[in-house]
């Protein structure tokens, strides 16, 4: 039995485009927000729609996959773990950053034209291996933003 989990799971739309970048040792990583909507009656009855934006993080192979396949407003599954950093800024200020690191990504959206063919808009499966290879406190140190 597990200790702990660390589990997000999201059905949403991208909120702008991917952007891939490289660390400087070369692993790709690509940023994105992610919109989620859910419906709620407010205190007069009314129904109004809520909206939470998350940030999201996809490394190596799935940052490729994403910032070929997925533009602002795709339609997206992701599958990730929630991560927290923090920083002080230039005033001393401390800083919090909150994102969502990839593990799994499903595009909802009917295929590109094309894409079925170019073999490569399936789902992007875990890799085998440990935890690290979908990015980890080593990748973050790198992070080139």
């Amino acid at each position: 039995m597990a200790r702990s989990l660390n589990k997000v799971m999201l059905i949403g739309n991208l909120g702008r485009d991917p952007e891939l970048r490289s660390t400087p040792s070369g692993i790709t990583v690509t940023t994105f927000t992610m919109a989620t909507n859910r419906r709620i009656k407010d205190k007069d009855g009314e129904w109004q729609d809520e909206t939470q934006w998350h940030n999201i993080v996809a490394w190596r192979h799935r940052a490729e996959f994403a910032a070929t396949y997925l533009k602002k407003g795709s339609r997206l599954y992701v599958e990730g773990r929630l991560t927290h950093r923090s920083w002080d800024d230039q005033s001393g200020q401390k800083k919090y950053f909150t994102e969502v690191v990839v593990e799994n990504l499903v595009p909802l959206d009917p295929a590109p034209e094309g894409a079925r063919e170019a073999k490569g808009y399936e789902p992007v499966p875990p890799p085998p291996g440990p935890p690290e290879e979908t990015g980890g406190p080593g990748d973050e140190e790198d992070v080139p933003f």
